[in-house]
């Protein structure tokens, strides 16, 4: 069987920052809109492709500055995640979604074994691999880390209005989550919620039980509306609020690490 990714196509990870000392490690599972050439257009018009059922909106570029103002390691998933979505496990229906909110996915239909794995081994494997790896070096060299995922989510889902600006997202080990969401508590005219819009009965917590959990680090997921990103000032914006935010939960989980952001406009 061949592979999913032509030589000239590029890996699946970005690694930014690898050698970043903050304790805070980023992961985008949804950076990128890519779709592998071996899969065309999946059966959608370019309008559908850049929609958010292909990517997080705005997610990318505020993990970036974050990863620049904490000093912190951001790995980034470059394609779609209607090719494969990388914080969903294989056996999930939604790892490869027939439909996406209301939008039928037809290349992702009736797919065989082979093209399912094909996907598995080349995108979902060496990103998660790539994680795993930073983590690991990080951990041979007495560095701490604690694993944040950033993503994004649309104003309107299925017709219904979501009334907040930032979600808060966890499983079972809620000690992360607790910090930030008190210390966002501080934050005036942003509406903060705990595991919404989105919750672990989702599905949405793969990224962070893999790699967090399984690991026993403190571990988070950030989900912040895609209109308020999805240009400049807000990406700015965002990113300014959230590395104060886990600056300080920094240093209420490691008090003897000294974490400085350097915000750049």
């Amino acid at each position: 069987m061949g592979g999913l990714l032509r030589p000239d196509e590029g890996d699946p990870v970005i690694v930014v920052n690898e050698n970043g000392q903050s304790p805070v490690v980023l992961v985008c599972e949804h950076a990128g809109k890519v779709i592998p050439q071996a899969l065309g257009d999946l059966g959608l018009s370019p309008e559908d492709l850049t929609r958010h059922i292909a990517w997080d909106i705005g997610a990318e570029v505020v993990s970036r500055r974050l990863s620049e103002a904490l000093d912190a390691p951001l790995l980034l998933q470059r394609y779609s995640r209607l090719a494969y979505d990388c914080n969903r496990p294989p056996e999930s229906p939604d790892a490869m979604p027939v439909k996406s909110e209301t939008t039928r996915v037809p290349g992702n239909e009736n797919l065989s074994p082979d093209a399912r794995l094909a996907r598995i081994r080349g995108i979902y494997r060496p990103f998660h691999h790539a994680v795993s790896e930073l983590l690991d070096r990080r951990a041979a060299r007495n560095i701490a880390s604690l694993v944040v995922t950033m993503h994004s989510f649309t104003p309107i889902y299925r017709g219904i209005r979501r009334h907040l600006d930032l979600g808060v997202l966890h499983d079972r080990d809620t000690r992360l989550a607790d910090l930030v969401l008190g210390l966002c508590g501080r934050m005036k005219d942003v509406v903060v919620r705990r595991n919404e819009p989105y919750g672990p009965q989702d599905g949405v917590c793969h990224t962070l039980n893999l790699h967090g959990g399984a690991r026993g680090l403190h571990h988070v997921m950030l989900e912040i509306r895609n209109d308020l990103i999805n240009h400049e000032a807000g990406q700015v914006q965002w990113a300014g609020r959230l590395a104060q935010v886990l600056e300080q939960a920094v240093s209420l989980v490691f008090p003897s690490i000294s974490v400085r952001t350097q915000l750049s406009s």
